[in-house]
């Protein structure tokens, strides 16, 4: 969560209320079960970290005072190592999702080439599984995990192809080409 939170922020300093609605509009139906608290545990350890300041911002008659995060040097790194690491097969897809989602908006990298590195490790860990599977003397328990780690990485793969598709068709803000 801390690296989605950074890269949200890469885009231009925000709120806590900002960020979740970012970030509940990236994940569709899925961040309606996002707590708000989340939020600000978050941004307290990054400001811990070093990660991000923050600044008071002036309140609207209507509205209360907040508090505005901002990346730090060290947080703008860490979004940019964030976005080059390709950790499948452990991949949390929503946090692949809004990964692609932050890089797109904020114009941090290329949706498509993060993709594209995915598949690349999706590929090499896949052609690992497939010589394990053909293993003659393999314990046929373990040949089992194999299998499952095979069509595990095939079911990604599909699914890094359809997300090429949709981040093909959009210009790099996000937008569908042309809109």
């Amino acid at each position: 969560m801390q690296d989605v939170v950074l890269a949200m922020l890469a885009k231009e300093p925000a709120h806590g209320y900002e960020l979740r609605s970012r970030l509940r509009a990236a994940l569709g139906p899925l961040g309606e079960t996002m707590n708000a608290g989340q939020i600000y545990v978050t941004l307290t350890r990054l400001g811990k970290a070093g990660l991000v300041t923050s600044r008071r911002a002036e309140g609207l008659p209507d509205r209360p005072e907040r508090r505005v995060y901002t990346l730090t040097p060290e947080g703008q790194q860490r979004v940019a190592t964030w976005l080059a690491e390709v950790s499948w097969p452990k991949p949390d897809l929503a946090e692949f999702h809004l990964k692609l989602v932050a890089a797109a908006t904020a114009r941090l990298a290329d949706p498509v080439a993060l993709v594209d590195a995915q598949r690349r490790e999706v590929l090499r860990r896949l052609r690992d599984a497939q010589r394990a599977a053909l293993e003659r003397s393999m314990d046929p328990v373990a040949g089992l995990l194999v299998e499952g780690v095979v069509l595990r990485l095939r079911a990604d793969l599909e699914w890094l192809e359809a997300c090429e598709r949709l981040w093909t068709e959009f210009e790099p803000t996000g937008r569908k080409a042309g809109a």
